[in-house]
């Protein structure tokens, strides 16, 4: 494939509300969009990567670094031999970064299948037309300001509750949307690392309220303390930051760390490799769902298409675009029945609103190939 140019965006884009995890406090997105540039395409993709590295160790400043001298000229060197597909082998050789590295596999592989007319769910092997949509909810000031929100969100239809949990945020809120909706509501718990092995008593005070699963409830490389965890509790634990790749994935299956895997894309790299921990999952017999980055309708559109997969058996974080955003930077994705559609269009299927792009953009960066 000949690329003539690549642009990078770096967007900032208000949030309907904050959003608070363990590490902190979003009210804004902050976002690095890029687009692929070829004779006959345009391919979009968008980074994972917050402003600030405690989410994990990248962030976007030093993803635009990592990006400029490392990663683009060796996709340059492959010059119209490049593929979507070569990517991962080309990058291969810089240690870490999977989110820019992502980013640029992402925006390629659009621009790789809209010249070929096929669709993100089509490449990836989705056999679904649309995929349940869960919604993630964040710490709030008061229990009953949580109460409000999850009645919110299941009156749209979202036909999953996810709360953010920490010390100190966890029994009570948990208790009191269970006693408040009720046994049938699918609810889940997410904790992003915050707690250790030493907090397991604490844990399993968890286990009565029936829960799909616990969330990556200790740092990311404590897999011998997942196993462990596994052991003192019944909730099901899932990993999401631990899971980097499909080498990770069958690593935790096999020590007992994990029973459910949260995928995210932008975490493992990209979605060839997404897809490689969905298959080694699927062989083991361990659901899979798709997680969620505050994307917008960018990443989005590829994260529904890759939630098509038929291992993707739980709802996932791929909420409508209001969950976050007022104005979206593509047409809106919309609930319907608690599910959204999986795009059928070549490429993410869906195209990128200039006007709302050039609205958010704080500085731009051209690179001719």
């Amino acid at each position: 494939m000949h690329i003539e140019a690549i642009d990078f965006y770096r967007v900032r884009i208000p949030l309907v509300s904050a959003f608070r995890t363990s590490f902190g406090t979003s009210t804004v997105r902050e976002t690095t969009i890029a687009r692929v540039t070829t004779a006959d395409a345009e391919g979009w993709a968008e980074c994972a990567a917050d402003p600030y590295p405690l989410y994990s160790s990248e962030f976007l400043d030093g993803s635009d670094v990592v990006i400029r001298d490392h990663l683009l000229p060796r996709l340059q060197a492959l010059g119209d031999s490049l593929t979507a597909e070569r990517v991962g082998g080309a990058l291969h050789p810089v240690k870490g970064h999977p989110m820019s590295k992502a980013l640029l596999e992402t925006a390629i592989l659009d621009a790789q299948l809209k010249q070929d007319g096929v669709s993100f769910g089509r490449y990836l092997g989705a056999v679904n037309d649309r995929v349940p949509a869960g919604v993630s909810v964040g710490i709030m000031g008061s229990i009953a300001e949580l109460l409000d929100a999850v009645r919110g969100y299941l009156d749209e239809g979202y036909l999953r509750i996810k709360l953010k949990i920490e010390p100190g945020w966890d029994l009570a809120p948990v208790r009191a949307v269970r006693e408040e909706f009720g046994p049938d509501v699918l609810l889940q718990v997410d904790a992003n690392t915050a707690y250790t092995l030493a907090d397991a008593r604490h844990l399993a005070k968890l286990d009565p309220f029936d829960l799909l699963l616990m969330e990556q409830p200790m740092l990311e490389d404590d897999m011998l303390g997942h196993a462990a965890l596994a052991k003192l509790i019944t909730t099901p634990i899932c990993l999401d930051e631990s899971i980097g790749s499909a080498r990770d994935a069958a690593a935790a299956i096999a020590l007992g760390a994990c029973s459910i895997i949260n995928v995210k894309p932008a975490r493992a790299g990209g979605y060839l490799e997404a897809r490689r921990i969905h298959d080694v999952a699927a062989a083991n017999g361990v659901p899979v769902w798709c997680g969620g980055m505050l994307e917008t309708g960018i990443g989005r559109a590829a994260n529904v298409a890759l939630a098509g997969l038929p291992n993707f058996t739980l709802p996932g974080d791929t909420s409508a675009s209001s969950r976050y955003y007022a104005h979206d930077l593509t047409a809106p994705f919309v609930l319907d029945d608690g599910h959204l559609a999986v795009p059928t269009g070549p490429g993410i299927g869906v195209d990128v609103l200039p006007e709302a792009l050039d609205e958010v953009t704080v500085s731009r960066t051209t690179i001719t190939w």
